[in-house]
């Protein structure tokens, strides 16, 4: 894109994307990373979104859909604030994972795909978020939770709730294992 064409990117991304396409050979080697860079900042992928990547690198927006679509992390709908994805792979599975995604289906009242009324969580059932060492796992946005108990639900819920709500939290949301760092025993 040239500089005098609108962007619905910020200045920041835009530069940022214009800069990861000339690090390819093929311009269209830089389609995830972009689809990444822009859902993160808009929340999904608008028919906007799909409109201007396409054009950035020189291709159709079919195209754009044609590899988004194969990628369960890429979103064409907007998802909550936080965005609570429970793995329920095997390793997960056996170690209760359906077990957490139903109080996490109560404690938001939604279900698969569904976001919350106020918009501060979404949830969704996903495959592997290798964390099979340390199942059952959760991921929210890019925070990992491991080794969690369907009684761990409430407080994760009430920590995120309260961060969308600027209340200060002592840095600790994982309520999972330990692990040592240093010397120091801290949640992973």
């Amino acid at each position: 894109m040239n500089q005098e064409t609108m962007t619905l990117f910020s200045p920041r991304l835009a530069a940022r994307l214009d800069a990861l396409v000339l690090k390819y050979p093929l311009r269209r080697s830089a389609l995830i990373p972009m689809l990444l860079y822009a859902q993160d900042e808009i929340g999904y992928l608008s028919d906007a979104v799909v409109a201007e990547v396409a054009e950035r690198i020189g291709i159709t927006e079919l195209d754009v859909r044609n590899v988004a679509t194969y990628y369960s992390m890429l979103r064409f709908k907007p998802a909550g604030k936080y965005n609570v994805q429970v793995c329920t792979n095997i390793s997960c599975m056996l170690r209760g994972a359906y077990d957490l995604y139903e109080r996490f289906q109560q404690e938001l009242g939604i279900g698969h795909k569904g976001v919350t009324p106020d918009g501060i969580f979404s949830l969704e059932e996903v495959e592997c978020i290798g964390a099979c060492c340390w199942a059952p796992a959760i991921q929210i946005n890019y925070d990992f939770h491991d080794e969690l108990t369907p009684e761990h639900v409430p407080g994760i819920v009430a920590a995120y709730r309260g961060r969308a709500a600027g209340v200060p939290s002592d840095g600790s949301l994982s309520l999972g294992r330990k692990v040592e760092t240093k010397g120091k025993t801290n949640n992973a």
